[in-house]
């Protein structure tokens, strides 16, 4: 498992969300920063815990004109209930293939409850509006997530 080198492009990438839009990373450069949160599974309650902090603090992403995106291996029919159950404020994308998990480096090996499998490893990336790569957030807790994350954001923007 390797992540893209801090100062490099971020990997490029087309996804569909929640409505079966597509949305690509392109787009956004040169116009916003952009926050991709890895999480492995929507409606669970570490990734619920997770989304829920970032949708509550979307006035202070946006005065530092970021957009965020949920990634996970969930197929692009199960994002609508997730986005509906918690009013989330922010577009979730499908990687069910899990090709732009790899891509990022955070497709691996996991260990629960004595058992060895391949899944997403919940990881964050910030990127800049020149679509270089700022920040690699792997070590935190899904309960401040949110927090970490909007002081990485003033440490870097």
């Amino acid at each position: 498992m390797t992540y893209p080198k801090i100062g490099n492009l971020a990997p490029a990438f087309t996804l569909k969300d929640q409505d079966g839009q597509s949305v690509a990373l392109k787009d956004f450069r040169g116009k916003k920063n952009v926050v991709l949160f890895f999480y492995p599974k929507a409606l669970t309650p570490g990734c619920t815990t997770q989304a829920c902090g970032i949708r509550d603090v979307a006035k202070e992403l946006a005065v530092r004109d970021v957009v965020v995106f949920g990634i996970s291996p969930d197929p692009v029919a199960r994002l609508p209930k997730f986005i509906e159950k918690h009013q989330l404020n922010f577009d979730l994308l499908s990687d069910e293939d899990h090709a732009i998990a790899d891509k990022y480096g955070c497709w691996g090996l996991k260990k629960f409850m004595g058992k060895e499998f391949m899944g997403l490893i919940r990881t964050t990336f910030i990127i800049g509006k020149d679509g270089k790569l700022l920040k690699v957030m792997d070590k935190f807790k899904t309960k401040t997530h949110h927090e970490d994350l909007l002081a990485e954001l003033d440490e870097l923007l």
